[in-house]
């Protein structure tokens, strides 16, 4: 298989040639049959779920069927769907603003369909633009990554609060989590909700948004609304998937759910390496491997000669220099390593990223939390609470850290259950 050099673009990357383990996967022809997505399946029974309706749908680009064509556009031209308009996440529908942005309130060209800024939008708004709209049933077809923080399934918790709110009806054409169901990582604490963290799931969830959207309906919905919650919630399920299933693994075309999201390598490795956004690294942002890039101008070839003795499963460092063109420390030459998956299936990120940010402290000072008022709460609404950042600072190794955690990992692979619908290993 032949792959981009990674050369290309952005940065002065000093990289040898690379293996994409989950791509060679995805080569392997006893993997690729059967598996269709909640979209695919709602195609291939010609929309009938959704006869007769006013829709509104929460898409991006990663909502496409088999044939890449996009999910709204071919309800559109199949004349049996009526949307009356498209609700864009960060990024946008069409996936043309970069991290932290959106689209604005526009007209669709290709297709004349209103489309809302959703991007942050509370469940107040979007109550307020299913009404404007005419909105009947919602539909959600984003890709997720698997990870707590990453913006979209806080779009669709929004958008159930804003449908139990309006009395809609909610539909999830679901798609499988490219991590698969392994659960890892500090569970959410109160008092430190936010963007990138409404309700208290753990930082790798192991859940598909189909799944999720079931939770939220069920334990959580009620306590944003008042009392009601989604009384028609459908989720339509992937066909052929389990999930032990990594997204390689699967034959599903790949479309970036986000600019810094290229492969599904970068999914497996972001639950983790995001961590290093709370602090003076580049995490690769404005590089062609971000997440899988990390470093600082201040970095040099100690950093990985430390991490390789670490022995962190399925996933060695190589000592790495780049250039990033965008966010934290752009234009400028940084060392640091990329993170090579050998072993998809072992790979923990967050250990892997533990590892990195002490080993980072211990052999510079200048390592830092990002600026910020106050110091370090990036990191803590990243990881849930202040205790990662607690221990950090006291100085307590990468396995005291993660075993702080691993009852409320326990806890939340029994709690969650009654709300899977996929088969197979869920460690």
């Amino acid at each position: 298989m032949k792959r981009r050099s990674l050369l290309a673009g952005a940065g002065a990357l000093a990289a040898a040639p690379l293996i994409d383990v989950q791509a060679a996967a995805a080569a392997e022809p006893t993997k690729r049959k059967g598996i269709k997505t909640g979209a695919q399946v709602l195609a291939d029974d010609g929309w009938k779920a959704l006869a007769g309706q006013k829709v509104g749908v929460f898409s991006n680009p990663t909502g496409i069927l088999n044939d890449l064509s996009h999910v709204v556009d071919t309800m559109h031209a199949s004349g049996k769907v009526n949307v009356v308009a498209v609700f864009g996440p960060e990024h946008g529908f069409r996936g043309s603003a970069q991290a932290g942005g959106s689209e604005n309130d526009h007209v669709d060209p290709r297709t004349g369909i209103m489309v809302y800024d959703a991007y942050g939008a509370n469940a107040a708004k979007l109550a307020t633009l299913y009404q404007k709209s005419g909105v009947e049933t919602v539909v959600f077809d984003i890709q997720d990554v698997g990870a707590r923080f990453y913006t979209y399934i806080w779009s669709m918790y929004e958008a159930m609060v804003a449908a139990a709110n309006t009395g809609k009806k909610f539909v999830v054409l679901d798609r499988p989590n490219p991590v698969g169901g392994y659960a890892r990582g500090p569970m959410l604490k109160p008092g430190y909700t936010s963007g990138v963290g409404k309700e208290e799931i753990i930082q790798q969830h192991g859940m598909t948004v189909g799944e999720l959207a079931r939770l939220f309906n069920a334990e959580y919905l009620a306590l944003d609304t008042g009392g009601p919650v989604v009384q028609d919630l459908q989720v339509i399920k992937v066909k052929g998937w389990k999930r032990d299933q990594l997204f390689a693994e699967t034959g599903l075309p790949w479309v970036m759910p986000s600019p810094n999201m290229p492969t599904p390598d970068t999914a497996l490795l972001y639950p983790g390496t995001c961590l290093f956004e709370a602090t003076n690294f580049s995490e690769g942002r404005g590089t062609t491997r971000p997440f899988e890039l990390i470093g600082a101008p201040y970095i040099d070839y100690r950093w990985a000669e430390a991490l390789r003795t670490k022995n962190v499963p399925g996933i060695e460092f190589r000592e790495a220099y780049f250039t990033p063109f965008i966010s934290k420390n752009a234009n400028l030459l940084c060392g640091g390593v990329q993170l090579h998956i050998t072993d998809p299936h072992r790979v923990d990120p967050i250990l892997a990223a533990t590892h990195m940010m002490i080993e980072a402290k211990r052999l510079y000072p200048q390592f830092a939390w990002r600026a910020e008022n106050p110091p370090g709460r990036w990191i803590d609404l990243l990881t849930g609470s202040d205790r990662f950042r607690t221990m950090f600072t006291a100085g307590a190794s990468a396995e005291e850290i993660v075993a702080a955690w691993q009852p409320e990992t326990r806890a939340w692979t029994a709690r969650r259950a009654k709300y899977l619908l996929y088969k197979g290993d869920h460690r």
